[in-house]
């Protein structure tokens, strides 16, 4: 039975995964080529009874310019963005690619996709105006790191928009999660639920102009820019 880890320094912060107990880049990509045909299903009561579908148009009627879509899935964030906008895709996983690319085609809209690594973005700084990411540091083995990367490539004054799982600020919901961390980890593609987004965030040198909870305080829409 795994033990959960406390993290050190903060007596009353949610318990994390281990490095030892996290899955690896290929054990991620092997998960999500795996659930990729029916991953819209399994997100379905978050995004239509949680209100994540909601919480991505709200979020991202911001974006604007060249965006880059880090670890886009299979293109859940695609029916939010502009239209005329010149949008660059990544994921880790070619058979969510090909969801999304699919989707793409649906929607008339001028994708460029690539299978990457969010932790090793491969374009140069500054290349986006907009840089968005939904759903994806609580799954990101260095969550800090990814998040360093779109800062990098986001061009100065450019907006990074995230929507993300985390710690609940209702009780009795964070102590659920803080005792179901591990079950949910490994039968969820890798998602650390309670994690707390906005430590990470400012911990990778992000400047915080936004934020709001919703979805039972457990999802977080942050506005930042490099």
């Amino acid at each position: 039975m795994k033990t959960l880890t406390a993290n050190p320094g903060k007596t009353c912060h949610p318990p994390y995964i281990a490095d030892s107990e996290k899955m690896t880049v290929d054990q991620l990509q092997g998960a999500y080529d795996e659930i990729a045909e029916g991953y819209e299903k399994r997100v379905w009561f978050d995004q239509y009874i949680l209100g994540v579908a909601r919480g991505r148009q709200q979020l991202l009627f911001r974006a604007h310019g060249k965006i880059l879509d880090v670890a886009c899935g299979t293109g859940l964030n695609f029916p939010f963005f502009p239209t005329t906008s010149e949008i660059t895709a990544i994921d880790l996983s070619q058979r969510m690619m090909d969801e999304a690319e699919q989707k793409a085609v649906n929607l008339n809209l001028n994708v460029q996709t690539r299978v990457m690594n969010a932790e090793k973005l491969e374009f140069g700084d500054g290349s986006f105006d907009t840089v968005t990411s939904t759903l994806s540091t609580c799954t990101f083995p260095d969550p800090i790191q990814a998040l360093r990367e779109m800062k990098r490539v986001c061009r100065a004054g450019g907006l990074i928009l995230l929507l993300e799982h985390g710690h609940s600020n209702i009780s009795w919901l964070a102590n659920y999660q803080d005792r179901n961390v591990f079950q949910h980890y490994q039968q969820s593609a890798g998602c650390r639920w309670s994690q707390e987004p906005l430590e990470l965030i400012k911990t990778a040198g992000l400047t915080v102009l936004n934020r709001r909870r919703f979805g039972l305080g457990m999802f977080h829409a942050i506005v930042a820019t490099p």
